[in-house]
């Protein structure tokens, strides 16, 4: 399995490849951002190794790194709202924030109101007490059983999908329980409120690698892409052009690499280059 954790060898090629790049290139101007001078991104740090609060009380994992290296490239200062994810999207309306940095899932909903770059390509998981002591293989194993999910997001609305097309074949019901954070999810999943929790498949190895909970399922619906979600299209391409330059040095490939996250070039909509998608009004 792969180490989840950036290693130093490679957080240190991400290093000076960043540095080669910014060097070369000419910085933005007259980006439309809430702050002067500064990348203002929401984030939800409650699922590791995305995002998520280490030992010593500070922000990392592979988001806080993109955006740490989106920021430098558009020569802005990064500045993080952590906060929970059902407000991050009201937020991004109401410019609290340029950009929602949290692995928002790429839907063509979404991509209505929103200006969506996809970065990466998810599969989700059931994950459950460690050891799987129920036995858990698939979500047909749910029916009757309590589930847990984070509030508002892709997986509480695919989950209550399959749900209802479960029921339409006599099964009986799961017991769907949503929370504000995946840190409150699985802190009940520990307690044994809830029989296993519906996330994302990297959380779920991140967690089974630490031993304190198991992988039931995995791989699930893969393909469904995380994006980065603005409300300025010139901003929303600055961030493509950044991601494009990052792929052209190596700095998305290694940070990829590093926390075992799947490339965005395997998505099947995938344009050959970053860009935006948007088919709003």
């Amino acid at each position: 399995m792969k180490n989840m954790m950036m290693t130093g060898t490679a957080l240190a090629t991400v290093i000076t490849l960043a540095a080669t790049a910014v060097q070369a290139q000419d910085c933005p101007t007259d980006l439309p951002v809430v702050e002067a001078g500064k990348l203002t991104m929401s984030i939800n740090a409650t699922i590791p190794p995305k995002q998520y609060i280490d030992a010593d009380g500070n922000l990392a994992g592979l988001h806080k790194d993109m955006g740490d290296e989106i920021a430098k490239r558009l020569c802005l200062e990064p500045n993080y709202q952590n906060v929970d994810f059902a407000v991050q999207i009201p937020g991004l309306d109401a410019d609290r924030w340029d950009m929602i940095n949290t692995g928002l899932y790429f839907t063509d909903e979404r991509a209505g109101f929103m200006q969506l770059v996809p970065y990466s390509v998810n599969a989700l998981a059931l994950i459950a007490a460690a050891g799987n002591p129920e036995g858990l293989s698939g979500p047909e194993d749910l029916a009757g059983h309590p589930v847990g999910v984070e509030i508002a997001g892709f997986e509480e609305r695919k989950l209550n999908e399959i749900n209802d097309a479960q029921v339409a074949e006599g099964m009986e019901p799961m017991d769907i329980r949503a929370f504000n954070t995946y840190g409150e999810v699985f802190l009940a999943l520990g307690g044994g409120q809830i029989s296993a929790v519906f996330a994302g498949d990297a959380i779920g190895s991140y967690y089974q690698e630490k031993g304190q909970f198991s992988k039931a399922a995995t791989g699930l619906y893969p393909g469904t892409p995380g994006a980065f979600a603005f409300d300025e299209p010139t901003l929303a391409q600055a961030v493509a052009d950044a991601l494009n330059a990052m792929k052209a040095d190596g700095t998305y490939d290694a940070m990829m690499e590093a926390y075992g996250t799947t490339k965005i070039d395997v998505w099947d909509r995938w344009p050959g280059e970053f860009t935006y998608f948007y088919t709003g009004d």
